[in-house]
């Protein structure tokens, strides 16, 4: 007898559609899975067989085959179980079979509870769009399944209940729509930082447009502490991006059951020692790194020259695209990387070239060779470059509260609500991701600004790449200022950010 069993599977973070198949057959007692399972999935095979026998049924002593269609695609994960365990014990006449249009997920333990499984929301989404009606996943995951807004959730805490429910002799309760609560954001703020009025400058700047940051000086200057106020004066989060960013963090599993949903943009700070995998992402079975991780959000790279330059320029392809791609032997993945690079660096290997104090005791050839290990195609991608110098003691000792981080917001929230009523039909899109035709439209420039800019195209040699940033910095700070031209004052303050002298 066969019987079939809806599923899903996750390549990147898509959902895809797969089928259990179950056949019983004479012959000697067998259990085989096919369809390219990974180890995990082989597993199965005794994690169903003690499941059944532990939830009181029969374990069927025939031939079992089993195939995960379809056969050419690699199937990876525990969620496999339920619906392997289900298609034998509809094959075998123990439960009733399912209607075609409700679909099983979820991992079983041996004494057959249902375990939480990593990627239920990319799976949930493609079971909308498959017009599935019903989902049965594992109860833990069944808030985060309920933000598809598709298919009716149903959360299973074991086979025998899922069995019951199934031959009519018991109930499973539909699981409510989960809606996110206001939540009192209690963070890092700027209020709390003394002094360095430029640089908040330049992050006021980044975050209206979007742009990537490098901060350079000395230690204790604040690099780091400025950097990490950054997410305080994004804009929120959409719906849609907050939706993204999530199947993103549901595949690798970071999602919490009582808040399954990323409503605050990421913020990502990988230590130095990283690994190309662990950036750009990698496996066997491709999983996303920290680039994809800090999507619609910040990832901070703190120590810049520390990093290993190979591991830097994996970046490079990803900051320009907004998307990282993996491939591998069975097929590619791609995953979403628009981001907000932040990073941080001495101007030299002791931290103290350029101070008034002279205490810096590296030669020149080797303050050229710390700064050189920063690749210039990387460089070029940096859209602001701006000096932390060492905090003054009047700034240290006034008593006066700076400017807090809401106050800067709102300033934020203006100008990008201005890009996404410019770029409207073009969906929300922020400066720093202007292509060509968005430049020549929206960043037309006087005859004095055209002047100024081929002044500092000359005279910094600048690449077609950066003469581009600099227009789209330019502006961000008309955007800023309510100007609806980009004015010479704008060029020149945006050329500024350009002008820092790494030596690479």
């Amino acid at each position: 007898m066969i019987c079939s069993v809806h599923t899903f599977g996750v390549t990147g973070i898509q959902g895809i559609s797969v089928t259990a198949e179950c056949y019983l057959s004479n012959g000697l007692p067998g259990f085989d899975i096919v369809g390219l399972p990974d180890a995990a999935v082989k597993e199965a095979r005794e994690r169903v067989r003690a499941a059944i026998k532990t939830s009181g049924m029969t374990f069927p002593t025939s031939r079992i085959t089993v195939n995960l269609a379809p056969a050419n695609l690699k199937k990876a994960g525990t969620h496999y179980d339920l619906p392997i365990l289900l298609s034998i014990l509809c094959a075998c006449g123990a439960v009733r079979r399912p209607k075609p249009e409700w679909a099983f997920l979820g991992e079983v333990s041996l004494d057959g509870k249902l375990r939480a499984v990593p990627g239920v929301l990319p799976m949930a989404l493609s079971a909308k769009r498959s017009g599935i009606t019903s989902i049965f996943v594992p109860a833990e995951n069944a808030a985060e399944a309920t933000l598809a807004r598709g298919p009716a959730v149903y959360p299973v805490s074991s086979v025998s209940q899922l069995a019951a429910f199934l031959n009519k002799e018991g109930e499973i309760a539909e699981e409510p729509l989960w809606v996110p609560q206001p939540e009192k954001v209690q963070g890092l703020d700027f209020k709390d930082v003394l002094g360095q009025e430029n640089v908040k400058r330049a992050l006021e700047i980044a975050a209206a447009g979007g742009h990537n940051v490098l901060l350079i000086g000395p230690p204790g200057s604040g690099k780091s502490m400025l950097s990490r106020r950054l997410p305080s004066i994004l804009p929120d989060m959409t719906w849609e991006e907050s939706l993204e960013v999530s199947q993103i963090y549901s595949v690798m599993g970071l999602l919490d059951a009582q808040h399954p949903l990323v409503t605050r943009r990421p913020f990502r700070a990988p230590h130095h020692t990283i690994s190309n995998a662990g950036l750009a992402g990698g496996g066997s079975n491709p999983r996303p790194g920290e680039i994809s991780l800090a999507h619609q959000g910040v990832l901070f790279l703190d120590e810049l020259p520390e990093f290993h330059r190979d591991t830097l320029d994996l970046m490079r392809q990803p900051l320009e695209d907004g998307a990282v791609t993996i491939s591998r032997i069975h097929g590619s993945v791609t995953y979403p990387a628009e981001l907000m690079l932040v990073c941080a660096m001495n101007p030299c290997k002791c931290g103290w070239y350029g101070d008034p104090s002279g205490r810096c005791t590296c030669s020149p050839q080797s303050v050229q060779s710390y700064r050189g290990r920063i690749s210039g195609p990387l460089l070029d991608r940096i859209d602001i470059v701006v000096e932390v110098p060492a905090v003054h003691f009047e700034d240290l000792r006034t008593r006066a509260e700076a400017e807090p981080s809401a106050a800067i917001k709102a300033r934020v929230d203006a100008a990008r609500q201005r890009q996404h009523r410019r770029f409207a039909p073009r969906g929300r899109m922020c400066n720093a991701r202007m292509g060509p035709e968005e430049l020549r439209k929206f960043c037309l420039l006087s005859p004095e600004g055209t002047e100024l800019m081929r002044q500092a195209y000359e005279a910094l040699g600048l690449t077609a790449r950066s003469y581009d940033r600099i227009v789209r910095v330019a502006r961000t700070i008309a955007d800023l200022e309510e100007s609806p031209e980009i004015l010479p004052q704008h060029i020149a303050e945006a050329i500024g950010y350009r002008m820092v002298n790494l030596g690479v």
